[in-house]
């Protein structure tokens, strides 16, 4: 704060409120919602379908990437191939449809936690960027342009 001479008290950044206020008119938060939503939903979707033929066949390659690289403790590389890509193929689409995103996101979370812990601990950088996005759904879920909203779920 700055006093002006004749003893009012002025704030400096107050300049920059009619900028501010533009930006917010110009992209309100259900628009950056729905953009985070498919943001983070691409990153883990296509990661998913480079694991499969088809629609959901699991190719050689998935299952031995999870078992010579990934190795996922306390689960079998098989089932780990399978669980990992079906929910990278189910809950990106739920949350693009703004279907469940809050759990949906909690579930992207964990499998982020479980890539930077017992896969990637080097890959930090990325998967802070993936937790902020997933931990924005949790926090907010998925604005007014979802089936959450239509159907009036948290």
């Amino acid at each position: 704060m700055t006093t002006t001479s004749d003893g009012i008290a002025r704030n400096p950044a107050a300049a920059f409120d009619p900028i501010v206020r533009g930006i917010e008119r110009a992209l309100p938060l259900d628009l950056l919602t729905l953009i985070v939503r498919g943001a983070i939903a691409a990153v883990f979707f296509l990661s998913g379908r480079t694991k499969v033929e088809g629609l959901l066949t699991l190719t050689d390659s998935t299952y031995f990437l999870f078992a010579e690289e990934y190795r996922v403790p306390l689960l079998p590389s098989a089932l780990a191939a399978h669980l990992a890509t079906y929910a990278e193929h189910l809950f990106p689409v739920l949350i693009v449809l703004g279907l469940a995103t809050r759990v949906s996101a909690l579930a992207l979370l964990g499998m982020t936690l479980v890539i930077q812990i017992f896969v990637y601990p080097s890959g930090w950088p990325t998967h802070l960027l993936w937790a902020a996005l997933l931990l924005y759904l949790i926090r907010f879920g998925a604005g007014a342009f979802s089936l959450d909203r239509l159907l009036k779920l948290p």
